[in-house]
């Protein structure tokens, strides 16, 4: 911080030349030249400190990509891994270069509805696009969270999705699909009757123990769950639940269990399901059988339809399952229809009943020649 004299023209003037540093302690620099008397001088320069000290005093506005790596870092402390590693690649294939460098304030409702609708790739299904925005909320809520936004641009924005079919083994295809399993001995065959008899997702199964059935109440204890990303953990809702034990599964964990012996978890944990291709192998043998070609999950929907198709209650079925939101468990009602059933019976109109009638015959009319 100066102020200095020098000749220009054969006539003195005076420089102003300060040094400070902005609210992000970056470096900056004011400069003032040309100024023809001292006390000019020295009242540039006290507004020049004033300026400096404003810059170090004002909030700081982070880019988009500061903003990002800070939300990435946070989420850490509450986040599952598996949700975080997804959130990160999320961001890092789609939107990791378009918004970097600019300042978070900056980024418009329309920004947005051009990074879903026009930046991502036209093959992009809706699906992703809906969860690509749905990061793009949470990156800006957390912001509204911290001070540094007034409020979410995204508001109101959705990307609305087709309903996604729900692939369920109908009765018959079950009996075929377990029979064969257990005549060909196959090693899911205890992984697939348990996940059809009971509802449960994978990493449930997957983690479910002895100590978690009682064999004489006839209840399963489901209170963890199991991933590659995170480990054991809660459950998907992070809480826990009770399914009853059916008159055919008791038979059949009675069974296992002494067959197992002395082993802590129920189900042995086979090497593709441990990398995560229980999908692959139950769509192959589906294929093999002839079978409607399902994935793992789609036993968990199978075993729902089937519930909801014979008469179970909506709530009792969420409460088996784990569903904590009620449209979760319509997506399946839908499929089994029961809404539906008796809708069309009050029609005021009937189909004519059939019965032997006469056929008549008409003459055959010729157009004849004009004479």
């Amino acid at each position: 911080m100066a102020i200095r004299t020098y000749i220009e023209n054969e006539k003195k003037l005076y420089e102003v030349y300060l040094n400070g540093f902005n609210s992000k302690g970056v470096r900056v620099q004011r400069k003032r030249s040309g100024i023809e008397t001292l006390r000019k001088a020295e009242t540039i320069q006290f507004e020049l400190k004033r300026e400096l000290a404003g810059l170090k005093e004002e909030s700081i506005h982070p880019t988009w990509d500061e903003w990002r790596e800070e939300c990435l870092s946070l989420m850490k402390v509450s986040y599952r891994p598996s949700t975080l590693y997804s959130y990160e690649t999320t961001l890092n294939k789609w939107i990791k270069t378009h918004w970097d460098k600019r300042e978070l304030k900056s980024v418009t409702k329309m920004d947005v509805h051009e990074m879903i609708y026009e930046v991502l790739p036209l093959e992009t299904s809706m699906h992703t696009r809906k969860y690509v925005l749905k990061i793009i909320k949470r990156i800006f809520q957390m912001a509204v969270d911290h001070g540094k936004l007034p409020q979410n641009p995204c508001n109101g924005m959705m990307v609305k999705v087709p309903e996604t079919e729900k692939k369920v083994l109908t009765n018959n295809e079950v009996d075929i699909f377990l029979n064969e399993a257990r005549i060909t001995n196959h090693r899911f065959y205890p992984v697939w009757t348990l996940a059809l008899f009971t509802g449960c997702r994978s990493g449930e199964l997957y983690a479910l123990k002895w100590s978690d059935i009682d064999l004489e109440n006839r209840t399963i204890s489901i209170n963890k769950s199991w991933s590659s990303k995170n480990g054991f953990t809660s459950t998907k809702n992070q809480k826990s639940r009770i399914v009853p034990i059916s008159e055919e599964l008791l038979t059949f964990l009675k069974e296992l269990k002494l067959k197992v012996g002395g082993r802590d978890f129920v189900l042995p944990h086979l090497t593709e399901w441990t990398r995560g291709d229980a999908a692959k192998v139950t769509k192959k043998f589906c294929k093999s059988l002839g079978l409607s070609c399902i994935r793992f999950h789609d036993l968990r929907a199978t075993f729902i339809t089937n519930l909801l198709a014979r008469g179970e209650s909506l709530a009792r079925v969420m409460a088996i399952v784990g569903h904590s939101d009620m449209e979760t468990t319509n997506v399946y009602l839908r499929k089994a229809g029961i809404e539906l059933k008796g809708g069309t019976d009050k029609l005021g109109y009937k189909i004519p009943a059939s019965q032997n009638a006469d056929i008549l015959q008409f003459p055959r009319v010729y157009n004849a020649e004009p004479k």
